[in-house]
């Protein structure tokens, strides 16, 4: 008989594959190989949002004109969405501990240009090589944490921390991003490199090093690299750029039309290629794709949330980055207090009421948040949102990424990750552009009527894909449960069989 993933995942640690960390306590190395994998996690996360902050003052220091200067965000979001599935197959063929100090090295690199150079696209070719080395290391880092963890509630353990990170990451963004800004933008690309440079010294010396290739002769699937890259670029790119150029431009719609002629070739190469880059097979894994779109709908509506409040309170209430980076520090707060216990919540509750209960939280800080006007209180209106948005975090965010990769082979685990890793990263991409687009339905963005009518049609996105995420949540988490209640009276009943059989009399012939 088949379990579910929730069954999976509550499986003792015991009967699983042995591991270095299957123990109940943890010694100085497996400490040591979870920071420093959690540290690049976290700079992945933080530079997603970080950097945004500091976007007028590289627009004033550089001379960049408005239309340039979003690329500064924009670039990150398509080197790490456009790589993502190259780098987590890349993880499996050519060893994780290698792409992971490949990327992490890439990542610095860029960083490091980004922050000294004095040239506009300088910057923007520096932020799309960040976010190239962020898809390597981010689905490497993953697969690192499932094949060193055992199974089971240690597994769960390490993945509370380690999306913690991640979580605290996007969460502190703003606030990191301010504090840094207020100094000098330059520091917003110039820390991460010594961040980045502790995560590859830690790497180097306390990942284990890579097992021989899984890969059995033939070729490397360069025509499938090439595609699939090629496709999630131009997908990605056409949705950064349709609030701009419009949603049924000639050109958005001639981008969209090419992703999916290049996605539709991908497939028929994979089909067809002995070793293809994505085993078609891995997709029909429910667990995985279900993660992945909880993903999307997690990091797609808390970023559209964050970018309103961040409008508001800057544009409308004529806060300064500091201030605004405060009021968001509660939600940074609760997820590193909530985050490192989420493990032995999953392990109790299961993966789908973990992430059911984190988007009731999220629904009711959106439906709190509506209720902004021009001079709504902070600790009244404001708060309670944040407050949610610190619980839902680490109840969803972990739990999302043990659904993903419980259940699948190592060999595969990284080309899994960097499936999950692109729900997280496209799905931010398109609801945060479809949000922008209804923002803009609201008026003129001078009116302070028009633009509160703005912040609210957003919010009515964010706040409708969150309900349907829950209800959604609620239904695989009600079937799982019956799942179990089957599966737990079938091993009754297998258990009392013998014993009526041995009980019993024997039949007359």
């Amino acid at each position: 008989m088949t379990t579910s993933p929730e069954e999976e995942v509550q499986t003792s640690a015991e009967t699983q594959t042995k591991t270095p960390a299957e123990g109940n306590s943890w010694g100085l190395r497996e400490w040591g190989l979870l920071i420093s994998v959690c540290a690049a996690f976290f700079l992945d996360a933080l530079d997603n949002i970080m950097v945004g902050i500091a976007v007028p003052p590289i627009q004033a220091d550089l001379g960049m004109t408005t239309e340039s200067v979003q690329w500064v965000v924009s670039a990150y979001v398509l080197g790490f969405g456009g790589f993502l599935l190259l780098g987590g197959r890349m993880a499996d063929l050519l060893g994780r501990r290698r792409m992971f100090l490949a990327g992490v090295a890439v990542f610095a690199v860029g960083s490091l240009v980004g922050g000294i150079t004095n040239e506009g696209l300088v910057v923007i070719v520096a932020r799309f090589v960040m976010g190239v080395g962020a898809a390597f290391t981010a689905p490497a880092g993953l697969s690192i944490i499932v094949t060193s963890f055992a199974e089971g509630p240690q597994r769960n353990r390490a993945l509370g921390i380690y999306t913690a990170c991640g979580a605290v990451g996007y969460s502190t963004g703003v606030i990191v991003g301010g504090s840094l800004t207020e100094i000098n933008w330059r520091w917003t690309f110039l820390l991460p490199v010594a961040v980045a440079l502790i995560a590859f010294a830690g790497a180097l010396s306390l990942v284990p090093r890579d097992a021989a290739s899984g890969r059995r002769g033939g070729s490397f699937d360069i025509a499938g690299a090439v595609t699939v890259t090629a496709a999630m670029l131009l997908l990605v790119y056409s949705i950064v750029e349709a609030p701009t150029a419009g949603w049924t431009s000639p050109g958005t719609l001639g981008m969209f039309a090419a992703s999916v002629v290049l996605l539709l070739a991908f497939v028929v190469i994979e089909r067809r290629t002995a070793q293809p880059l994505l085993r078609l097979g891995l997709l029909r894994n429910g667990a995985l794709v279900g993660a992945s779109l909880v993903a999307a709908a997690i990091l797609g509506t808390y970023m559209s949330f964050q970018f309103i409040g961040g409008l508001y309170l800057q544009s409308l209430r004529d806060w300064s980055p500091m201030q605004m980076a405060l009021a968001f520090l509660p939600i940074g707060l609760l997820i590193a207090t909530i985050a490192p216990r989420a493990g032995k919540l999953i392990s109790r509750f299961g993966v789908r009421w973990m992430i059911f209960a984190g988007f009731v939280a999220y629904t009711a800080s959106y439906l709190l948040f509506l209720r902004i006007d021009e001079a709504s209180p902070y600790v009244w209106v404001i708060l309670p949102s944040i407050l949610l948005i610190g619980v839902a975090f680490p109840f969803s965010f972990p739990a999302a990424n043990v659904q993903a990769t419980t259940g699948v082979a190592d060999s595969e685990q990284g080309l899994a990750a960097g499936v999950l890793q692109t729900g997280y990263q496209v799905g931010a991409a398109i609801v945060l552009a479809f949000v922008t687009a209804t923002m803009a339905a609201g008026g003129e963005a001078g009116e302070t009527t028009a633009t509160l009518s703005g912040y609210h049609n957003g919010l009515y996105v964010v706040t409708g894909i969150s309900v349907v995420t829950m209800l959604l949540t609620l239904v695989a988490a009600l079937r799982a449960s019956a799942r179990r209640r089957v599966a737990a009276s079938a091993a009754v009943a297998d258990h009392q069989t013998p014993r009526r059989r041995r009980t019993g009399k024997c039949a007359r012939p």
